[in-house]
């Protein structure tokens, strides 16, 4: 097994050979599902040191996209372990971030992790307004909505699509999951969605959970 801390140091160093290497030599192990679940994990705590670095003006926005590049393709690698893609796929998810927000960090990571899960993922992108999510689900017909958002902003942006869902006459239709950093129990029930989330993997359970008790 990989040693976690140095992982998750390293990517908060943005060691990109360092990283990529220790992800190889764990892969190299026959890992299992759980064991690369924990890697991700370490992966995204190194994500938290880069955002902290960033908030202290060690970092710069070219560092918290080349970090989210890094760790898409840290999460590609172990895509494999973390789950076999499916052919058929288990829900759908129209996923975006909503409008006023520019960060696709979050939503990338749970989208890679959706789509190695087996769901199909129509992501609409970043700073979307709520127009574009209903119709988006008017086209696909998901299971699930997913948005996301870093900024506090945010909130608002999440209860406008909520709402906009409402008057489409759609919400019912759907299961909605938000996630970022400023989203909590008061605000989900404020929003009006079903559940919520700050981590990529535990989102992606309750998607699964929602759509076996679909079945």
């Amino acid at each position: 097994m990989v040693d976690l801390k140095v992982l998750t140091e390293a990517m908060g160093a943005l060691g990109e050979e360092k990283v990529m290497s220790l992800l190889r030599d764990f892969l190299a192990t026959n890992p299992t599902a759980g064991d690369a679940q924990q890697v991700v994990n370490a992966c995204q705590q190194g994500m938290a040191i880069v955002g902290d670095l960033f908030e202290q003006g060690e970092y710069f926005v070219g560092d918290l996209i080349f970090a989210g590049e890094l760790l898409t393709n840290a999460i590609e690698i172990l895509k494999p372990v973390i789950g076999q893609e499916s052919s058929e796929k288990i829900g759908k998810i129209v996923l975006g971030t909503v409008h006023g927000d520019l960060h696709d960090i979050g939503k990338n990571i749970f989208r890679s992790m959706a789509e190695a899960a087996g769901f199909e993922v129509h992501d609409i992108g970043i700073d979307q307004p709520p127009s574009a999510f209903v119709d988006k689900v008017k086209e696909v017909n998901p299971d699930i909505v997913g948005m996301s958002g870093v900024l506090t902003l945010a909130l608002e942006s999440m209860k406008n699509t909520v709402d906009a869902l409402k008057e489409a006459g759609i919400r019912d239709r759907v299961k909605i999951i938000i996630g970022g950093n400023p989203v909590t129990k008061e605000a989900c029930v404020q929003i009006g969605a079903d559940a919520f989330t700050t981590n990529a993997a535990e989102g992606v359970k309750i998607c699964q959970r929602w759509v076996k008790n679909y079945d």
